[in-house]
């Protein structure tokens, strides 16, 4: 803005300090010359969209360790389905495949806190290549034993050692949050970024898997992705320049589940969970109810390219305010739009369902970006991993429990009925957010309001 008081004529405009270090030139285009006597007001800045995605990409070493991670995290989303078609394909049973891709979920919720925690303690590439190993060790192990015709009940000891695979995305985002530790603007974008990636990987991760499982054979989704897991994780543990430091507490540190606030943010993240669990249960039964489950694949992906498109603009865009109530109004959004669905399964067309689907997408990366950045703001920065892990888990666990709930749902009622649970789980996540103590943006705990 120009200054009441303008400067003399041959004294050019001065720019404002800058931070050397994460300065990107050409983001922002300011006029060349504000001397005075022309008349005419200086141009307003213009600044690119991209702006806040160029300013994260410019520091050294950014975009090598979000390569790693994006390949290390992309076989997240194919394990699971590649584990199914495998089972599923030498015993001929979707029940037994069920039982195992379970137990290692459950598995997954015991032993990821525990994996965050020595990441916190002893650091990243310490931990997180070795625990990559294991998992990797149990998924060669599960094909071994699936291809050799081994008695089922090593089927379920295989799949529960993959259980220690580390949280990339929370690695992922501790980074950030080291490197841009006094930018609030930019962690938001990152956050914003790594949610992107999250729905991107897990709208790919399936696809790909179903692919290479049908198109080559049975196996080959669970080898791919443990090779895409080891290369990528290599590849991101070798970034040390960007690696947070491992910091000692002062004093001994509570477990962040003790965090003020913390515990009703844990049952938030399950109940949002719960919609998406739900969701992509009564999405398969609706689908395969009009003749055409093929295509239930394809309209999920749609709600997770709504929810990755948000993800991006959001992340280039500023806010104010508490967390806890941007939370709130993230999830009244996401309440309304969950009732999109409900609407659009009565018309019985899986085009309009898609639509409407796509359109409720756009809350989600909103909501989650919110929650992780609360997660954040409340665990000591020595246990971050931890914190941000166990929300992870609070989340497997919701889209478990959303899972069965929402086969009781379609086969009490119907699939057209059924899509009102994801609204009432999200219902459900707006009305636990009252619940939560958090703190400011200053770091200071807010006062529990009556």
């Amino acid at each position: 803005m120009p200054s009441a008081h303008p400067a003399p004529a041959a004294s050019p405009r001065q720019p404002a300090p800058v931070d050397h270090h994460f300065a990107v030139a050409g983001d922002v285009l300011i006029a060349a010359d504000r001397s005075g006597g022309s008349g005419h007001r200086p141009e307003r800045p213009r600044r690119s969209p991209f702006a806040p995605y160029r300013r994260l990409f410019a520091v050294p070493g950014t975009r090598a360790f979000t390569l790693g991670n994006l390949l290390a995290r992309l076989p997240m989303g194919m394990f699971t389905v590649s584990a199914v078609i495998m089972i599923a394909a030498a015993h001929g049973s979707y029940a037994l495949a069920g039982a195992v891709t379970a137990t290692g979920l459950a598995a997954t919720a015991f032993v990821a806190p525990w994996t965050a925690r020595l990441v916190d303690r002893y650091g990243q590439a310490r931990v997180a290549l070795p625990a990559t190993a294991i998992a990797a060790l149990g998924s060669l192990a599960l094909v071994l034993c699936v291809r050799s015709g081994a008695p089922a009940w090593t089927l379920f000891l295989c799949y529960a050692a993959t259980a220690t695979t580390p949280n990339t995305g929370g690695m992922a985002r501790a980074r950030w949050r080291h490197l841009f530790r006094d930018d609030p603007a930019a962690r938001h974008t990152a956050n914003s970024f790594e949610q992107a990636a999250d729905e991107l990987c897990f709208m790919l991760g399936p696809v790909l898997a179903a692919f290479l499982c049908t198109a080559l054979f049975p196996e080959a989704g669970t080898l791919t992705g443990v090779a895409l897991l080891l290369a990528g994780m290599a590849l991101f543990t070798a970034q040390r320049s960007t690696e947070p430091p491992v910091r000692r507490p002062a004093s001994r540190t509570e477990s962040p589940v003790r965090a003020p606030g913390m515990l009703p943010l844990l049952a938030v993240f399950l109940a949002t969970g719960a919609v998406f669990g739900s969701l992509e249960v009564i999405t398969v039964a609706y689908a395969d109810d009009r003749g055409h489950p093929a295509a239930a694949g394809l309209v999920l992906g749609l709600q997770a390219a709504g929810s990755g498109a948000a993800g991006l603009v959001l992340g280039t865009l500023s806010f104010n305010g508490p967390l806890h109530r941007r939370l709130r109004y993230c999830l009244l959004a996401m309440t309304a739009l969950m009732t999109l669905p409900l609407a659009a399964a009565t018309t019985g067309s899986l085009p309009v369902l898609g639509c409407a689907l796509l359109i409720a997408g756009i809350a989600t990366a909103p909501t989650m970006v919110t929650g992780m950045s609360l997660i954040q703001d409340l665990t000591d920065e020595s246990r971050l991993n931890e914190g941000m892990t166990l929300a992870v888990t609070a989340l497997l666990t919701g889209i478990a429990t959303g899972s069965a709930t929402g086969g009781w749902s379609t086969d009490h009622l119907t699939p057209t009925t059924a899509y009102a649970t994801p609204a009432i789980a999200a219902c459900l996540a707006l009305i636990l957010t009252l619940r939560i103590r958090p703190r400011t943006h200053d770091g200071q705990a807010a006062a529990r309001k009556p």
